[in-house]
Formats: structure tokens, sequence, C-alpha cells
């Protein structure tokens, strides 16, 4: 059964009510066409608890605009949401084409500083940062609405293929769930490898939090934990990693990575809250996922002037390239023919 505004509705009370389903919850394609945009294809979820987001398909099924009751989520770039043949995939290309936006999907065997490494059969291959999957359209995208008994979901599908010639074959499926009421979302994820060989994996989820939800007020809460730098400049600022600033001038990004302790059912809840929006309303947001998928949580603190962000990142790597993960001895690899199941839920509330 639906709840809806703090009533329950059955499927058939409802259809008495509104004249089609999509009066209260909808998903609709649309295409972007202004600027280096223009072409670029995307799909649109409302729900009636006031979720309403925007997954890019033709940029590695990411999620761009978000927001709850009206109040923006996501930290956005100036860079706009641009055509993936734009993209700049060595060094920090990638920085050129990002939106920012609520999610952007890192991966699939690269994450984080760029490095060289043998790639492709050739020695010294550039890695960029952050690897290729956000650059790349997914195909066999499909979106739609079902009942389920008295309930009601929407969902976008969508396969990303990283693949070369006598290179990797990785791809991602990743399905996005809202249901009816909900102020939820789900995100499905299975990585396979299509080679018949070894593949390096390394893949992470870069949700980027900004204004109104990011404040000098705002509070990162995590369960138990173990937190270490990932520098100097990240160790100067360990003791307030859970705490924010207002916008400071020449700030230098901090990046911490979280080691979480899971509760009995293998399950960890990290949650940003701005507990003063709002005139003490609140603001939050959570995420809770398997510590066996995401065994890192890197936190990217940027309270710079204009840039002003905090990302919220479960990940099965750090973020200083594959070679520096590969001497950690910590490089996940994907056998032949291997697939890999993730799943995050995550939380709005105000």
């Amino acid at each position: 059964m639906a709840v809806l505004w703090g009533k329950p509705y059955t499927r058939a009370e409802l259809m008495r009510l509104a004249g089609d389903i999509r009066q209260l919850a909808r998903v609709e394609p649309f295409e972007l066409v202004d600027g280096p945009e223009r072409g670029v294809r995307a799909v649109r979820m409302r729900n009636a608890a006031g979720l309403d987001l925007t997954v890019v398909t033709d940029r590695g099924m990411a999620v761009t605009d978000l927001s709850f009751q009206g109040v923006p989520i996501p930290f956005i770039t100036g860079v706009g949401v641009a055509h993936p043949a734009f993209s700049e995939v060595h060094g920090t290309g990638w920085l050129r084409t990002w939106p920012g936006g609520f999610l952007t999907p890192c991966g699939l065997n690269q994450v984080g500083s760029p490095s060289l490494e043998a790639e492709l059969g050739v020695e010294g291959e550039a890695l960029g940062l952050h690897g290729r999957l956000a650059g790349i359209p997914a195909r066999q995208v499909s979106f739609g609405g079902e009942w389920k008994d008295d309930d009601y979901y929407l969902w976008v599908e969508g396969t990303v293929r990283q693949v070369a010639m006598f290179g990797e074959d990785i791809s991602l499926r990743r399905r996005i769930v809202l249901w009816l009421g909900g102020a939820r979302m789900w995100i499905e994820d299975v990585v396979e490898n299509h080679a018949f060989k070894t593949v390096p994996h390394m893949f992470l989820q870069h949700f980027n939090l900004g204004f109104p939800l990011v404040g000098s007020e705002t509070v990162l809460h995590l369960p138990a934990h173990i937190t270490h730098a990932r520098d100097d400049v990240a160790q100067a600022g360990l003791e307030g990693y859970n705490s924010f600033t207002v916008p400071q001038a020449g700030y230098q990004e901090q990046v911490f990575y979280h080691h979480l302790q899971p509760d009995e059912n293998g399950q960890v809840e990290v949650r940003l809250v701005n507990q003063a929006f709002d005139g003490g309303k609140g603001l939050s947001v959570y995420w809770r996922y398997a510590l066996a998928d995401y065994p890192f949580l890197v936190e990217w603190k940027m309270m710079g002037e204009g840039a002003y962000a905090v990302g919220i990142e479960p990940a099965n790597c750090h973020v200083e390239g594959r070679p520096a993960e590969r001497e950690k001895g910590t490089l996940q690899i994907l056998q032949p023919l291997e697939m890999r199941r993730y799943a995050i839920e995550i939380g709005f509330s105000r």
C-alpha cells in the first residue's frame, strides 16, 4: 500500500482520485539541446514524496540534478552535462566535462589520480583521473513504471560497456528505482568481466553534496570507524573531518579514508545532516550499503569559494590511482566472466 502525505492508499483508491498515475509520479526521457550539452540523452524521475532527479544515460548512468521537496541537494559545477564526445580521458581532463551532480560513477578499472601503467599490452599507457566510465553512453536503456500489489514504482536501467580490442571488456548494468511515496532511492549495479582474462577492478560512487545541505552547521555521522588522512594536507584537518565551515579563500581539498564497522547484518549507514536548515527543521541524506561491497568510504572535503562541496564516496579502492592500489595490495581483480553485484539505498528527510 502506498503512503502519500501521511495517508495510506490502495491502487484502486488512487486510480479513482487521479486521471493517470503520471499525476503523482512519472519517468520520462528527454534530450538536452544547448551548447556542449546538445544531444545528451537523459531520463527524469519524479515521485509523490518530492524526489525529482535526472539520470544522464549518455554519461555512464550518472545522476545529475536531484532535489527533495524542492530543495537542491548536489554540488553542480559550471561545466554542465557535456556530451560524451567532449570527454578527455587523459590526465585530469575528466574535470573538463565533470558536471558534479548527485552521483558520478567512477571506474571500472581505474579510479583516482592519473597514472601510468601497462594497459592494452603497451607499457606506460596513461590512466586518467577516475577512469572512463562517466564518459561512456549507456546501451539498452529502458525505463518505466509498474504496480506491485498496491504500490507503484519507477525504474531506469541501462548498460555501460568499457571495451577495447585486446584490452578490457567490462560492463556496468545499472538500475535506479523509486517507489511512489518513498523518500528513498535504490541503485543496483552489476559489473561483469566479459573477457577470458583477468582485469583490474576499481569502482567508486562519487556522491557530491552542496549548499544548502552543506553548511557550517553540517555534520557527517558515521558508525564506529577508523579514519586516515590521504596526505599531509588532509592530516592537518583530520580532527575536523566530520564538520564543515563557510567557504574559504584558497582552500585545498582534503581527502579522508574511513574504515567503517558494520552492523550484525554486514551493513553500514552514513548520514550527512544539516540540523540548522530551514529554521531548525533540518535536512539530511543517508547512504546504506553492505560493507563487503564497498570496503572503503572516501570523504572529499572541499570548502573553497565557488567550489564548496562534500563528496561521500563508497568504493572498493583508494583514490591514488591503479599503480598505487596495486602497491598497497588492495587492487581487486575480476576473474574471466566474473560478475559482481552492488547495491546502495539512499534516503532523504527534512
